[in-house]
């Protein structure tokens, strides 16, 4: 795996950085993370389970970003990081 990036800064989007490491470690930075920062984080872990990523740093900058914006964003992230297309069969 090697670092990637996917989504913007922009108001609505969140901004997913992904690179090798154990686990599952999200770092996220986010206005509302007292409200939203565990579900925010359950999306991103479950999408990345999901894809069958089990080992990863994530950083996640989020600008009000909603769950279908981040699973988007991280799985683009992702692809980009693996090289592993789940859009094809």
């Amino acid at each position: 795996m090697k670092e990637a990036v996917a989504g913007t800064l922009e108001s609505g989007d969140i901004m997913i950085t992904i690179g090798p490491g154990e686990g599952l470690e999200v770092e996220l930075q986010s206005s509302v993370a007292a409200q939203f920062g565990r579900q925010i984080k359950a999306v991103i872990t479950d999408t990345l389970e999901g894809l069958g990523i089990k080992d990863a740093h994530i950083e996640a900058i989020d600008k009000g970003a909603l769950d279908c914006t981040i699973r988007a964003r991280v799985t683009a992230a992702a692809v980009r990081a693996t090289g592993k297309d789940v859009w094809k069969d």
